[in-house]
């Protein structure tokens, strides 16, 4: 096990500064990194080129961590040996070329499954459908909904 982060932490992993020299050494790269401004495309075609025809690439993270239409030409030309993608650019959109591939396994963002997470996904719901029942607001209002 390797790491790329921003910063060397205090783990008993070694570190990479560099994310092409880490994707040249391992077989397999997960990304878990936030999206935002600072990591969009990380994952780009020097990346992918560098994790080669037997690596595979999976990101549990953000669909913006990842230059997609990169990752998908290496995958339909054999330059990427497979991804494993819980997360997309432009979800809930999933490119149809991403269907059609063998190579790709796909999941419907999920990666946020823990026992925890979806307790605390649940009670979160519960308090918004009181609140909404006491006064006609909500605790954390979704933006897609703001003209409905």
């Amino acid at each position: 096990i390797v790491y790329h982060s921003r910063s060397e932490k205090d783990v008993d992993y070694t570190y990479y500064g560099d994310l092409v020299e880490m994707a040249r050494d391992v077989d397999t790269l997960v990304c878990i990194t936030p999206g935002g401004a600072a990591t969009n495309k990380i994952v780009n075609t020097d990346v992918i080129n560098a994790l080669g025809p037997q690596g595979t690439l999976i990101n549990v993270s953000r669909g913006s961590v990842v230059d997609e239409a990169a990752m998908i030409a290496a995958l339909q030309d054999g330059r990427l040996g497979w991804a494993g993608l819980d997360v997309f650019e432009g979800e809930p959109h999933v490119p149809e070329a991403l269907r059609k591939l063998d190579n790709v396994v796909l999941l419907p963002h999920v990666g946020s499954a823990t026992h925890d997470t979806r307790a605390a996904m649940g009670a979160l719901t519960v308090d918004n459908l009181l609140q909404h029942l006491k006064d006609g607001t909500v605790i954390s209002p979704v933006p897609e909904c703001a003209d409905m």
